[in-house]
């Protein structure tokens, strides 16, 4: 009898290839004939930032005294060509996630959080709401393929503008907004019927190439009096490329994302198997930015699964000037409590995995738009524990770049990191521990 021996015991062994998340994914296509909708990013294990490890100094450099010498980690984002860049306190700044996706309540907070440190939040899909606007010391206004709630006013009201071409959970592909979360309000910034699922374009309607985001930049720029800078985001794919071209546009500030960047909700297929991770992606886009001449000049903001102060040094290392939060912001704000898992449970989710958060019912009313749920969220306390996170990850970001004997965050370089995996060595384009050779480029 094998009734009480252990799987193992029984000698069976699971599929690489058809595991039992892939045979339960059949199972429920096969069930229900659609394809998967989730948000968050991609789970899927990605040569990522732990792979890389950074040379403290010793003999041949000599450490800053943490106590007694200076570390700075200011950032002034969109000089190019904006009569008013943003000067910020911490380059770790906040990505763009909609008040829709999110609640009004989340976007205060994330205003609150970011101007008790000195950085930026970023609207997002959707619109600007009042809360957001009214606590947002340096607020970035996303201007994306649907425009969504998008007017002139808004545009003005905003100390930066973000034009969106593509997202690192899905580029080439566009967003969703399930009818759960499209409250009356909702509905009526977006101008859409209440209730009812909302999908976003993938590309603007009135472009389809570099010449006319040119012409389209330089509206935004005559709409705005040349105040503001005018960053472009892409969705991390063909980086080297988009990056060149965004340039050639005229953004002053470039936004690449990653694949383990998050999204309110999107098809799993598009998450887990369109784009390339962070890692891969920041060596390109500094690549072109330098052959173009303008790196440092034309700012590089990398997002993408940032999660503490040690990515965001290891971004800049490889050539960021700034990093975005999103995933890790939420959180920060209280997203994810364990003292919600019976009701993570209840979802069919857990505590820890984000599963069917896109459906609206967040216990800790941080992604939902239901009043119950919205409710329990504070945003004072919310601004609070994100102020904390970010002051952690700009100490922690302080800390290794002294380490490495620098005085700015910005005078770590790729020379401060190497790899401990073939795959990260050559996406970062660093060596390998212990040795002077970076795979694919024959050195």
């Amino acid at each position: 009898m094998t009734d009480n021996l252990s799987v193992e015991q029984r000698g069976l062994r699971e599929s690489a290839t058809y595991d039992r998340t892939t045979i339960a994914a059949i199972q429920r296509a096969a069930e229900t004939g659609i394809y998967d909708i989730r948000g968050w990013g991609a789970k899927r294990k990605l040569p990522h930032f732990d792979d890389l490890l950074f040379l403290g100094a010793s003999m041949s450099r000599y450490p800053l005294e943490g106590y007694r010498e200076r570390c700075d980690t200011d950032v002034v984002l969109g000089g190019r060509n904006a009569k008013y860049p943003l000067h910020l306190s911490t380059p770790v700044t906040i990505a763009g996630m909609s008040f829709g996706a999110l609640s009004a309540g989340a976007k205060e907070a994330l205003g609150r959080g970011a101007s008790e440190v000195g950085t930026s939040t970023t609207t997002g899909d959707g619109g600007m709401t009042p809360e957001e606007r009214g606590q947002s010391k340096h607020l970035v206004y996303q201007y994306l393929p649907s425009r969504y709630g998008m007017n002139p006013d808004d545009l003005r009201k905003a100390d930066a503008i973000e034009v969106v071409l593509g997202q690192g959970a899905k580029p080439g592909g566009g967003g969703m907004l399930l009818g759960q979360k499209i409250s009356e309000r909702v509905a009526g910034m977006r101008t859409l019927p209440q209730g009812i699922d909302q999908r976003s374009a993938c590309r603007h309607p009135d472009w389809t190439g570099p010449d006319d985001l040119a012409i389209k930049i330089n509206e935004l720029r005559e709409i705005t009096d040349w105040e503001k800078p005018i960053y472009v985001k892409v969705g991390a794919s063909r980086t080297y490329y988009d990056v060149k071209l965004a340039v050639h546009s005229g953004a002053d500030v470039v936004v690449v994302d990653g694949m383990q960047g998050g999204t309110a909700a999107t098809q799993e297929v598009f998450i887990e198997h369109v784009g390339i991770p962070t890692l891969a992606a920041i060596p390109q886009a500094v690549q072109a930015l330098q052959k173009l001449g303008v790196h440092r000049e034309v700012q590089l903001i990398v997002s993408g699964g940032i999660r503490n102060g040690a990515d965001a040094a290891k971004a800049m290392a490889l050539g960021a000037d700034a990093v975005a939060i999103g995933t890790a912001a939420l959180i920060a704000l209280g997203d994810n409590d364990p003292r919600y898992a019976e009701e993570y449970e209840a979802l069919g989710s857990a505590a820890g995995y984000y599963d069917d958060f896109q459906d609206g019912r967040d216990p800790a009313g941080i992604s939902t738009q239901d009043p119950e749920l919205s409710a329990r969220f504070d945003p004072v306390l919310g601004g609070k524990r994100l102020a904390n996170f970010l002051r952690v990850m700009t100490m922690e970001a302080q800390t290794i770049a002294r380490a490495c004997g620098k005085a700015h965050l910005q005078h770590l370089e790729p020379e401060d990191l190497v790899a401990i995996t073939i795959e990260a060595a050559a996406m970062a384009r660093v060596p390998m521990a212990g040795t002077n050779w970076i795979p694919g480029t024959g050195l």
